[in-house]
Order: structure tokens, then C-alpha cells, then sequence
């Protein structure tokens, strides 16, 4: 394979920079160097596309990391872009094999939609995730009751050992937190979040208690937007920020619906979400106040 090539993980190292995260940062780091290399020479996505015997779409889903590379089709479009250099071809070309790598996340593609699936490359890869929920803990903060609690809202009629595979998932998500590197996770909830007892009154009690542990982490910021404050800037529902390390890729919005979900990285689009979350971060609890609201609807529970 290319990617084994003496010295060119080193090379791809030395080009992109120290990487977090899997295969999915690492094809969108790829699809946006080799926007750039298109971009500067003038060269439409149309001619790109003729150019690897495709279309303008597949150099589109390409340049968002959407889509495997096939190191044929790098290696012709790296050859169209003009570059010449041979390290540089090998450090792009071991780029694209380790990015074709699969996450540990493919043993449950089984149960996994292709749409969340980019979910958790961005989320392993993530230095901060922002997080707003009205109706549910975060993901990453949910106990295993809680979460089959959850995943049996979504899934009624799933058989038992497809819920359970779900949850694992889940939990499996959440070593993120405690990994050596973790993300620094903000999440703002609002007050029914924390009120509302979803699997019931002992489940719920052990969630918030599992909340409180979880905020004791130095990289675990939890905010509660209380009922007395009416309205406030996120009307339109819950959402996530990511921010990542690497400098070639932008801060990503995802907003989840039933069947799929949206990722948007324009820059009006993020600083708008940002606006609202900084807001959200305003308008709610001081995070300092959470162990004490916590331990309140503990004792009222």
C-alpha cells in the first residue's frame, strides 16, 4: 500500500499536523487541503470530476469529507493540481489511506446510521463540544438506564438485544471523557431536562447522581436553563458546536431530527449558533450553582 511507505505517515504528520481523532477528521483535513490545491489552480469541480472519471458531486462529497478516498483518484487529482513533489504526493497519499481506516465505531454499523455515523468521527475528534438539550442529559453524561430509557422512546419496537447493542454505543461514546486527551464538554440543559424522570424515579435519581460525579471532571461544564426565565435565544431546539485542534478544519453546528441530520460549517451559520449559545451560557445557572440545583431536585424527586 502507498500509505507504507518509509517515512510517509511521518511526512503526513510533518504536512498536516498532530491529529485527534479518527478517519473522519482526518478525510475532511484531506477533502479541504485538496479544495485548496483546486481552488488555487483555477479548476472546476466539473473538470475535477472528468478528471478521476467521476462527477462534480463526487469531488464535492470529496472536498467535505464525506466519502473514502480511493488513492487512485488522489493521486490523479494531485497530478491535475499541479504537484509535483513527490513527498508531498506521499505524505497526501498516506493522508488518504489512514482516513479509509475504519473507527471503532464500524463493529456497530449494524444499528448505525450513516448520518451519525460522521457524528462520532467529529465527536472522537473534538477538542470542545458545546452542547444545548431541552429534553434529554447529553449523550455523553446519560447512565445506562437513562439511556435505554431514551433509545425505547425511539425505537419501541426494537428487539432487546438491538436496544442493548444501542446503549452500548452510547456508553462506549462516553470513554471519551475520561480518555488522556479528553474534550472539554459544556452542555446547557434546560430545567425539564433535569425534572423530568425518564425511566422512571430511581433511574432518574441515579442519573443525577451520575451528574454530579460528571461535573466534578475539570473538562465537564454543566449549566441548567431554569422555567422562571421564560423564553430565551434558542427557541428552535437543541443543538451541538464542535471545535476542533486542527487548524484546517472550521467549527461544525449538528442539529439531529428524526431521521437524520444536519452538519453546518459556513461561517454566518456557526457564528449565529455561537451567538445563541453564548446567550444560553448568559441567561442560565452560573455553572458553579449546578451540584447545588442538582442536590435540590434530588432531595424534591
Amino acid at each position: 500500500m502507498i500509505g507504507s511507505h518509509a517515512g510517509g505517515e511521518d511526512a503526513a504528520r510533518d504536512v498536516f499536523g498532530p491529529h485527534r481523532g479518527g478517519p473522519t477528521v482526518l478525510r475532511i483535513v484531506l477533502g479541504s487541503q485538496l479544495r485548496r490545491l483546486r481552488e488555487k489552480r483555477q479548476i472546476t469541480c466539473e473538470e475535477a470530476g472528468a478528471a478521476i472519471r467521476g462527477s462534480h458531486s463526487k469531488i464535492s462529497r470529496m472536498e467535505l469529507g464525506r466519502v473514502r478516498f480511493r488513492s487512485r483518484d488522489v493521486a490523479d487529482l494531485l497530478t491535475l493540481y499541479g504537484v509535483d513533489d513527490e513527498s508531498d504526493k506521499a505524505a497526501m497519499l498516506a493522508l488518504a489511506d489512514q482516513a479509509n481506516a475504519p473507527g471503532w465505531w464500524h463493529s456497530y454499523s449494524d444499528i448505525l446510521p450513516a448520518w451519525f455515523e460522521v457524528y462520532i468521527g467529529l465527536e472522537e475528534a473534538a477538542s470542545r463540544i458545546r452542547a444545548y438539550e431541552v429534553q434529554f442529559v447529553p449523550g455523553l453524561l446519560q447512565t445506562e438506564d437513562y439511556a435505554r430509557a431514551v433509545t425505547l422512546l425511539g425505537h419501541p419496537s426494537a428487539p432487546g438485544h438491538e436496544v442493548e447493542r444501542r446503549v452500548g454505543l452510547r456508553m462506549r461514546r462516553q470513554s471519551l471523557l475520561r480518555s488522556d486527551d479528553p474534550p472539554h464538554l459544556w452542555a446547557v440543559v434546560d430545567e425539564a431536562v433535569l425534572r423530568r424522570p425518564l425511566g422512571g424515579v430511581q433511574a432518574m435519581r441515579r442519573q443525577l447522581r451520575h451528574l454530579l460525579e460528571m461535573t466534578e471532571l475539570p473538562n465537564v461544564t454543566l449549566q441548567m436553563v431554569p422555567f422562571a426565565l421564560g423564553g430565551h435565544a434558542a427557541a428552535g431546539g437543541p443543538f451541538s458546536i464542535l471545535r476542533f485542534a486542527e487548524r484546517d478544519l472550521p467549527d461544525v453546528v449538528y442539529l439531529e431530527q428524526l431521521t437524520s441530520s444536519l452538519y453546518l460549517d459556513k461561517r454566518e451559520d456557526v457564528d449565529h449558533y455561537h451567538m445563541v449559545m453564548e446567550r444560553l451560557c448568559i441567561d442560565a445557572e452560573p455553572a458553579s450553582k449546578i451540584q447545588d440545583t442538582l442536590n435540590r431536585i434530588l432531595r424534591e424527586l
